[in-house]
């Protein structure tokens, strides 16, 4: 079964109406026979901040050590965004293993007249998967309610009302009171439920259960004193908020700040906490540093801050109330709105709420259930905006936007998730280029997109020349595709073909059918006129990046330029640029550590650290790469202080010597002090695991080195599932590397690492190494560490036998467009890398002296 064709029949289910209870649930997940036997699960019920809570929990828990599952919705551009474990979307092969498994008995079920719901068979895809993945604990977003919610299909070990406000009144009840009591059926049996309620909220929830526990403000109006004080104090940084949990009668409090802004994530952090304590045993320093990574994308998400550009999917009167108090405490002269919402919604309510802009573009998600650009233009007009525009995608109204803003303005994107998705992909839309050398090349890339006619032999035959993978929105898929046909290239889009999920596109033609299609989209003259990009301008800016750091348009070379100098590393200024901005650099690895796998010991000493410094620049290294925390498999964690010692002594050593220094380091705290010694990049092998590590970095203009790891140290016989290794790996990179725009890291001093070894088998590693080039889709310049590692006894190699191995493969990295490799033995690494450059252009590299 192909993906399209499971997440097909899974949309599918959509045409059933929900009705309420859980029996429905529970006899599919009895037919799978129980897979979630064995988990322990905690649900999250509310109005509001339930998907914030969730998520803050989950990533409490997974700071403590533990497997975790969570189930959340909706989702922002891939319906497997609501199934995760360890932060993983579910792969592509398991949503097909579970409809095959599922799809005879729900089609059965059909024909009786009672199939299961979408939502009833997400969440038992969900549960299914957890059990699979033999998670510690999952949690679980409700849907509706609480009390005949398909979620409630558990026995929970933990569970919280985060807040009640009238909603599906027909469903739920006519009043809070009612609602509440319905939201509170979700308590668990053992232990006392968690909330935010307050007053006819609260008396509902205590009708169902008097074992509770209450969050709220340290100072309130409300009659009874919270349990669990929580107070806000305010934004620490453009993206963050400092808060502080005391709960007097445990004698507990904790201080931490948090990636999600306003004050009522101050309380859902408070439940959070609570139920991270109340599930494991979790420390103050785990339940901080979780709850300050856990990144909820869309929520009032700040991208940037000049202008200050802020994403969020508030969709109702109530959401866009909290949204204007949180907005209220940024300082900006004009605001720009760009609002695109469901039909449904309250949108005079909705824009009565918000800050009154000064001026607004309405526009329309890529979906049906989106509200006409023209009638939010008139509930605008009529609030008294004097500036009122619509712009036929979202796409387009975010350019429009952002280029009428000045840099002290606010350009705010919101009305609904959908919109925020859309506009999201400015940041993290990128097209994969493919090495297309053959028609099984071509048929392998065809397949990966989930193209149907994968098989296709005048397909396969039209992608030798020039291929781009995309994922986009239906309708500009669509668009891109009718435009690619007529320059006469082809497209072939996936089978999954909904308004309300990516699609993706395979772009295939040749260099000049590519140079047509870029002169259409960016709206340059051709035989046939300008055209109206449609939305796709983003799309044009980046293919033309694409293909240009691919060989294709304009015929540049993926790590070439205009400049024809040849010169050795020796004559690279480390002030002047960075040495791979034109060429492969390389990275030599000084582990001054005693346990590291290939050289432990050697130069843990200061003096033959420093000697082996000099050796490497004679040899002709660009960047040394101290590292003072071995990352082998089961390596002891090294105290911050320790490493300190290690690493720092011989920063300042070798500081002045003519070579751009890097720290390897997990810890921010190991990166400044590095970093105020005279390093001037970190490698951080956690992928920024430590909430802290992107704020020193930004704050020192350093160069960040951000890398894909599973588990830092590695974990031995971790699996890991791919569907595919080199596309999933840039798919969650995507996401660090805005983590770090967001703090204030300019992109051209992000390098992205692929993490080979890193929770990925030897196959996997070497696949990451033979399509090198396709990393660059990222923007970013590509690191290759591969040095000695175990991928090579793939080929014959044992450890302490892989010396020329790890040459051949560098050489390999150097021809595969890598930025960089980060090897032990420099001499032979840096000859291998200057003969694959020399080959690959003779005229222009050049080492003698």
């Amino acid at each position: 079964m192909e993906y399209h064709e499971a997440a097909d029949f899974l949309f599918d289910l959509r045409r059933f109406r929900p009705k309420p209870g859980t029996e429905s649930t529970a006899r599919l997940l009895a037919h799978l026979e129980d897979p979630h036997d064995g988990v322990d699960f905690v649900q999250i019920a509310g109005s509001n901040g339930k998907g914030s809570t969730a998520r803050m929990l989950e990533r409490s828990l997974r700071e403590a050590g533990l497997s975790v599952g969570l189930y959340t919705s909706p989702h922002l551009e891939d319906v497997r965004e609501r199934v995760r474990v360890d932060g993983r979307k579910i792969p592509r092969a398991a949503v097909c293993e579970f409809v095959a498994e599922a799809r005879e008995y729900i089609t059965e079920r059909g024909a009786d007249g009672d199939s299961p719901t979408f939502f009833e068979a997400m969440t038992a895809l969900a549960v299914w998967h957890f059990g699979r993945e033999d998670v510690d604990v999952a949690v679980l977003e409700v849907g509706i309610g609480g009390k005949y919610d398909a979620t409630s299909v558990v026995d929970p070990v933990a569970s919280a009302v985060t807040s009640v406000t009238l909603e599906h009144t027909g469903i739920l009840g006519d009043t809070v009171g009612e609602i509440a009591r319905d939201k509170a059926h979700v308590a668990p049996d053992d232990a006392p439920l968690v909330t935010g309620a307050t007053g006819e909220a609260l008396a509902g929830v205590q009708e169902v259960t008097s074992d509770v526990v209450t969050i709220g403000a340290a100072q309130t109006d409300r009659d009874d004193d919270p349990d669990v004080h929580v107070e806000h104090r305010g934004r620490a940084n453009h993206t963050e908020a400092s808060i502080a949990i005391e709960r007097d009668d445990r004698d507990w409090r904790l201080e931490t700040r948090i990636p999600l802004l306003g004050t009522h994530q101050a309380e859902n952090a408070g439940i959070a906490a609570v139920l991270a304590r109340q599930v494991a045993d979790v420390s103050d320093d785990d339940l901080g540093r979780g709850l300050r990574s856990a990144h909820w994308p869309g929520r009032f998400e700040v991208i940037d801050t000049e202008p200050l550009t802020v994403l969020d999917g508030a969709h109702n009167p109530g959401a866009c109330e909290q949204l204007a108090d949180t907005l209220s405490t940024y300082d900006y002269d004009r605001l720009h709105l760009v609002f695109g919402a469901m039909h449904e919604k309250d949108h005079r309510e909705m824009a009565a709420t918000l800050p009154t802009p000064d001026s607004v573009l309405a526009t329309e998600p890529s979906l049906e259930r989106a509200e006409d650009a023209d009638v939010l233009a008139r509930v605008f007009a009529d609030a008294g905006v004097d500036d009122v525009r619509t712009v036929g995608t979202v796409q387009d109204a975010l350019e429009t936007a952002l280029a009428d803003a000045g840099e002290d303005d606010c350009v705010l994107v919101t009305g609904s998730l959908f919109a925020v998705a859309e506009a999201r992909a400015h940041w993290t839309g990128a097209g994969v280029p493919k090495r297309i050398s053959d028609r099984s090349d071509a048929r392998d890339a065809l397949e990966r997109a989930n193209v149907p006619s994968a098989d296709d032999a005048a397909l396969q035959g039209d992608a030798v020349h020039r291929v781009v993978r995309y994922s986009l929105g239906y309708e500009r898929a669509i668009a891109l595709e009718r435009e690619l046909l007529r320059v006469g290239g082809e497209c072939a889009l996936s089978g999954l073909r909904r308004d309300d999920e990516t699609v993706d596109a395979v772009l295939m033609g040749t260099v000049t059918q590519f140079e047509r299609l870029l002169e259409r989209l960016e709206g340059a003259d051709s035989e046939d006129g300008a055209v109206d990009t449609g939305g796709l301008g983003d799309v044009a800016r980046d293919l033309r990046r694409t293909l240009e750091s691919n060989e294709g348009v304009g015929g540049a070379e993926a790590n070439g330029g205009d400049d024809d100098d040849g010169a050795t590393s020796a004559d690279d200024d480390p002030g002047d640029g960075y040495p791979w901005d034109d060429r492969t650099a390389v990275m030599g690895i000084l582990n001054v550590t005693p346990d590291s796998f290939h050289d432990g010991g050697q130069y843990d000493a200061l003096e033959d650290a420093v000697a082996q410094a000099e050796a490497m620049i004679d040899a002709g290294v660009d960047v040394i790469d101290v590292g003072g925390e071995s990352t082998r498999p089961g390596a002891d964690p090294v105290p911050v202080e320790a490493e300190i010692d290690r690493v720092v002594p011989v920063v300042e050593r070798i500081a002045d010597l003519d070579v751009h220094i890097s720290i390897d380091t997990r810890k921010a705290a190991v990166a400044e002090a590095a970093l105020e010694a005279g390093a001037d990049i970190i490698n951080d092998v956690s992928g920024l695991e430590d909430p802290e590590m992107r704020f020193v970095v930004a704050e020192h203009d350093a160069v960040l080195v951000v890398m894909h790891s599973i588990d830092a140290p590695v974990v031995p016989g971790r699996e890991v599932e791919y569907d595919d290794v080199v596309e999933d790996v840039i798919d969650q990179l995507a996401e660090r590397i805005l983590l770090a725009e967001k703090a204030g890291i300019d992109r051209e001093d992000i390098v992205v690492d692929p993490g080979i070894g890193f929770g990925k088998s030897a196959r996997e590693s070497f696949e990451m190494l033979g399509r090198t080039d396709e990393f660059h889709a990222l923007g970013c310049p590509v690191l290759i560490g591969h040095s000695h590692k175990s991928m090579f006894a793939r080929v014959g190699r044992a450890a302490g036998e892989r010396a020329a191995a790890t040459v051949a493969a560098s050489a390999v990295a150097a021809e595969r467009g890598a930025d960089i490799v980060r090897v032990h033995d420099v001499p032979e690494n840096v000859a291998a890398v200057r003969t694959a450059l020399a080959a690959r252009e003779p005229d222009r590299f050049d080492w003698r002296c």
